[in-house]
């Protein structure tokens, strides 16, 4: 099984790799398994799925059971039943034909035939034959005004009969009133302004899609979507090969039209003409089968084997070869990249500087995408001829590129930034650590922050300034520095090792010095962690300590109220004089004042009675609060009254 990808586009070759003859035994087999890759890697989806010599024509039945395909040599007719994984039947013919699902034709390869409920309408020349079944029968032929006709078909939907000519024109004919209601012309509606044609196009494909649409392909590459209500196409799609259209399919969940000449499939949405993907095979194509509701499809070839194709994004595969979803779920999983090494890939415009638009269509130039592959050897040699001053601008390059060399040698002054010097400075010395190991290694340099434009701001930018006095700052780069001196320890561990050659560990050190080393540095910058919130805690309560020495330092104002005296200035000097004199003196002052009544009791001892002086607030108090009872006092109403009537009252009894 090959695997490639166009356009994004995982396309599974199921019939690539070498085939087994029948006669071979058993071991034989098991032998070349072993031995080869493409057969152990093959995949055969249908027993003896080949023709002797060539294979013409594919058609798949509609119920999908059955897959019936022509070849030659002798011309035969082999039956695939899909349910048994084998071929069913083989019959050979007469004459060379093709198979289209319930009918066999034994015509040359001039004629096309469909059946249409209960006729046969097949064309030879100009006419068209109708074969009645049910009777036995030819009824009248219809009469085209064609020199021949190449193909037809028949709408499903209102039985429409279409025939395509050599004169590149398609006739349109009712078979209820056997007339014909139209013509179309194809072939000048096929020339546009980017194709080129040379002679006149015929139609070779014609397929209709629906009630209202039909896509007919010419001989000369180019295939027509039609609306039956317009004589002007919908869109033209060219396969820029020139070839004639062997047969068309409709993919009709993506609305995708699948077309296919002689060297390549192109797969196409219908309503854009965008390129969905495309297949390109060895050998010049016959015939094209697209399985129903799935994205398997059949190629008949000018080889023996027919070609399996398995498109996932089309659709499921069948369930009788259920296995390839899982298959290929699992090759998604390894994803392999294409390289082409050996050619070029070159657009129309290229070729047309190069004076190489004759070769487009022949074997040198292969399709892709919007343009083609080369040989990268045919594209030197044409790009020497075609500009003979290459080879000096190359040199006059490589002289600059070692004068450069040159000057790099040179003794270089650094020149730190503004912003973040020291930072820079570390970022330096940490690059020349690197490259002086890199080049003992002589593996390749790791990028530098100096040099990368994403951190070109953080040293001209003043606002990314490193400010080292800062709380975090502080706390981490105890971390850093640590982690800086392991890995300059580290680097110097390993060249040591390199010098000294030594496989298992140092000599006269033991193994496990590197992680008593390591445990110490560990310990070592928590530590110095500790340290720094240290710091900065007895930092923060030296400042709360300023903070508040500077507010007891300053002055306090206090506002009097209204109504109040300030007597304390008055009174001090009083105060001071009181507490000058003598206990005595000091009582005798307050007891004038009435603060302090001394008296005499019976048992002959003193007694001392200090009244403590109020306030203006105290006293205004206190007089409220009499008024406010004496208020209240006068308010309330006796209740003696209330008792005498209780008393006057007679007993019940």
């Amino acid at each position: 099984m090959q695997v490639s990808s166009v356009n994004d586009v995982k396309i599974y070759n199921l019939s690539y790799g070498k085939s087994l003859p029948e006669w071979l035994s058993d071991r034989k087999k098991r032998s070349l398994q072993k031995n080869d890759v493409d057969i152990r890697r093959r995949i055969e989806l249908i027993q003896d799925f080949e023709m002797p010599t060539i294979s013409t024509t594919i058609k798949v039945s509609r119920d999908g059971q059955y897959i019936i395909a022509t070849g030659t040599y002798k011309p035969r007719v082999r039956c695939y039943d899909t349910y048994q994984l084998s071929m069913k039947f083989e019959r050979c013919l007469d004459s060379e034909g093709w198979v289209i699902f319930s009918e066999i034709q034994l015509f040359d390869g001039k004629k096309e035939n469909r059946i249409n409920g209960q006729n046969v309408d097949f064309t030879v020349g100009s006419e068209v034959y109708r074969l009645n079944l049910e009777q036995g029968r030819f009824l009248n032929s219809l009469q085209t005004d064609a020199s021949q006709s190449n193909v037809c078909d028949i709408n499903p939907a209102h039985c429409l009969f279409a025939t395509g000519t050599a004169e590149g024109k398609v006739e349109c004919w009712d078979p209820r009133a056997r007339n014909r209601v139209g013509i179309l012309d194809c072939a000048l509606s096929s020339v546009t302004t980017d194709t080129e044609i040379e002679g006149l196009p015929s139609i070779s494909a014609l397929k209709f899609k629906g009630a209202l649409h039909m896509v007919v392909g010419t001989t000369t590459g180019q295939v027509l979507l039609y609306d039956l209500r317009s004589s002007s196409p919908v869109i033209v799609k060219d396969h820029h090969y020139g070839l004639p259209i062997k047969s068309i399919e409709f993919q009709e969940q993506l609305d995708l039209i699948i077309s296919a000449d002689s060297r390549i499939v192109k797969m196409w949405n219908q309503n854009t003409g965008k390129m969905f993907t495309s297949i390109e095979t060895e050998h010049e194509i016959n015939d094209l089968c697209l399985y129903p509701n799935s994205g398997l499809f059949f190629l008949t070839n000018e080889s023996p084997k027919m070609n399996t194709f398995y498109v996932p994004t089309l659709g499921p595969a069948p369930r009788w070869c259920s296995f390839l979803d899982n298959l290929t779920e699992e090759l998604e999983e390894n994803p392999e990249t294409t390289v082409y090494d050996d050619y070029k890939f070159v657009t129309k415009k290229d070729l047309e500087n190069l004076g190489l638009a004759h070769l487009i269509g022949s074997p040198l130039l292969r399709a892709y995408m919007h343009g083609f592959f080369m040989d990268i050897r045919l594209y030197h040699k044409v790009k020497a001829m075609t500009n003979p001053f290459a080879y000096e601008e190359y040199r006059k390059e490589k002289i600059r590129q070692k004068i450069e060399e040159t000057r790099a040698q040179r003794v270089q002054v650094k020149k730190l930034p503004k912003v973040n010097k020291e930072l820079a400075m570390k970022f330096m010395e940490e690059e020349e650590a690197e490259e002086h190991v890199q080049r003992k290694k002589k593996g390749r340099s790791l990028p530098n922050i100096l040099r990368d434009e994403r951190f070109k701001v953080m040293f001209e930018n003043p606002d990314f300034q490193v400010d080292e006095a800062s709380e975090e700052f502080r706390l981490i780069n105890p971390i850093v520095s640590k982690a800086s001196e392991k890995k300059k320890k580290l680097k110097q561990l390993q060249e040591h090792q390199q010098a000294e050659q030594e496989e298992e560990e140092l000599e006269g050190k033991p193994s496990d010095a590197e992680s008593s080393e390591s445990s110490d540095d560990d310990h070592g910058w928590v530590e110095e962690v500790q340290k720094q919130h240290k710091l900065l805690r007895r930092e923060q309560k030296l400042r709360l300590m300023e903070s508040n020495q500077q507010i007891h330092s300053k002055p306090k104002f206090f506002e009097i109220k209204t109504g109040e005296e300030f007597k304390s200035f008055k009174n001090a000097a009083q105060k001071h004089k009181l507490l000058k004199t003598t206990l005595e003196d000091r009582l005798k002052h307050e007891e004038k004042t009435g603060t302090l009544h001394l008296s005499d009791t019976t048992v002959g001892s003193k007694q001392l009675t200090f009244t403590l002086k109020k306030s203006e607030q105290q006293k205004k108090r206190q007089e409220a609060e009499k008024q406010h009872h004496e208020e209240r006092r006068r308010l309330g109403r006796s209740a003696g009254h209330l008792r005498g009537k209780a008393m006057k009252r007679k007993s019940f009894f």
